[in-house]
């Protein structure tokens, strides 16, 4: 028996590396091709490496091709798969560096290419400089272009969400001069507009100019290189460009397959990581990580939430099953968090406009408080805002802006919404407490209080 795996990333590779622990190679072959350099890298390390924080490269690969070898799994790098036979169980696979295709037969195929960074026409232009942040390729290439003559000085980066905010950083650390452009109100969308605006501060203290409300109608190149991004106030100088205009699933290599997406555009699989099709799931046919939709679990919804936890989580979950094992992926929750110099950002489950879109009546609770008791050297403040359903008290979302020790506080937060705890249920939660790590009342007992108080004022 064969299993051959597409994407050589988070997904691919845990779903390899769970089907060989079950089967061993007189068992199941397992061969698995990435058009990449790399194989089980940190993409969401990319921005801090190229910021300098992570001094490494190689500090942000798990496992090189060399070690899944040892492990009896075939790897080949620069190997691109173009075409998918489902009838004859074979794929058609390039060799990028040596040239010439072949066919390769499998019984199970693992289907996880990723995601691709958001490209529009305006942005497909004849030079260089202009960059997306996927893979660890698109970060060497950053990185020459950075340590390049002539050097840059002047960067624009585009799109303000998590991508976008960490490579403004990054690139200000850089010593450039760093605009961020962003089309919505404030950046970060993936939290509420009030809180965006702490997020828009941060950035700005940074010394980073932010222009919102701003779309982009051009750039501009001159000699091969990049020269300027074009807004409707005018052209903005810039010597790198950087689109963080978000991802979509990479399911170009399915569709032309005949293998069916979702309404997310990534593919539907049901509960074990089998795709399914218009008549069920398609026999020997997984997939995993950021080419795939799943379902958030308050919403009831078919969403995309394209992170390495859920990857590795689905990858695992699809490698187990395909080793003869049973395990389920649940959904998600939509759990986040980043930072922004000494901010940090974080949420979990709805907003207040996705909740609104999936039709429930809620009410909003925020409270400003400290990460320690306020006596105790190195208290800071944060805000916590939960947003819990009208009637119920169920709580529905959270976030939480704020500095050193605010964001990780989320993760109490995720397990009450994963749980389908009332706010008021809340409030009893016997968490932990001394001066060095939380007032008396954590933020979150506090917050969990005021909505309460909401909940019951609603009726």
């Amino acid at each position: 028996m064969k299993l051959v795996v597409v994407g050589g990333d988070a997904a691919g590779m845990s779903a390899a590396s769970q089907a060989r622990k079950r089967l061993g190679p007189d068992r199941l072959e397992i061969v698995a091709f990435e058009r990449g350099h790399f194989t089980s890298y940190s993409a969401c390390g990319i921005p801090y490496w190229i910021g300098g924080a992570v001094k490494d490269r190689d500090a942000l690969i798990a496992r090189g091709p060399q070690e899944f070898r040892d492990a009896g799994i075939t790897v080949h790098i620069r190997h691109e798969v173009t075409g998918i036979d489902l009838d004859a169980r074979e794929v058609v696979v390039r060799d990028l560096d040596g040239g010439g295709e072949r066919r390769e037969g499998f019984d199970h195929l693992m289907y996880a290419t990723g995601a691709t960074p958001v490209t529009p026409d305006w942005a497909r232009v004849d030079g260089g400089g202009v960059f997306g942040v996927q893979t660890l390729d698109d970060g060497a290439a950053i990185h020459a272009w950075l340590d390049g003559e002539p050097r840059p000085r002047k960067a624009v980066v585009i799109g303000g969400g998590y991508i976008g905010v960490e490579m403004a950083e990054a690139m200000i650390r850089r010593g450039l001069e760093v605009t961020l452009l962003e089309k919505a109100a404030q950046p970060m969308s993936t939290v509420d507009p009030d809180m965006g605006e702490r997020v828009r501060e941060a950035i700005c203290g940074l010394g980073i100019e932010v222009r919102t409300n701003t779309h982009v109608r051009g750039l501009e190149t001159r000699d091969g290189r990049i020269t300027a991004v074009v807004t409707p106030e005018g052209a903005l100088p810039a010597d790198i460009v950087v689109l963080g205009l978000g991802v979509r699933p990479n399911t170009a290599l399915a569709v032309r397959s005949g293998i069916p997406v979702g309404v997310t555009g990534g593919l539907r699989t049901d509960l074990r990581m089998r795709v399914v099709g218009p008549h069920g799931h398609l026999d020997g046919i997984w997939a995993a990580g950021d080419c795939v939709q799943t379902v958030h679990r308050i919403s009831g919804q078919p969403v995309h939430v394209p992170l390495g936890t859920h990857a590795n989580k689905q990858g695992r979950v699809a490698g187990i099953n395909i080793g003869g094992g049973y395990a389920t992926f649940p959904g998600v929750i939509g759990t986040g968090v980043t930072k922004v110099c000494e901010l940090e950002v974080a949420r979990t489950g709805l907003s207040e406009k996705e909740a609104d879109r999936a039709g429930f009546a809620f009410v909003t609770a925020s409270v400003e408080s400290t990460s320690r008791a306020g006596y105790y050297p190195g208290a800071s403040t944060m805000v916590v805002k939960l947003i819990a359903e009208k009637r119920t008290g169920m709580l529905l979302g959270a976030q939480i802006v704020g500095r050193e020790e605010a964001a990780k506080r989320i993760d109490a937060l995720a397990i009450a919404i994963w749980n389908r705890m009332t706010v008021e249920e809340m409030t009893a939660l016997d968490l932990s407490y001394a001066p060095p790590f939380s007032p008396v009342w954590d933020p979150v007992l506090i917050a969990a209080r005021k909505a309460t108080d909401a909940v019951h004022a609603a009726g």
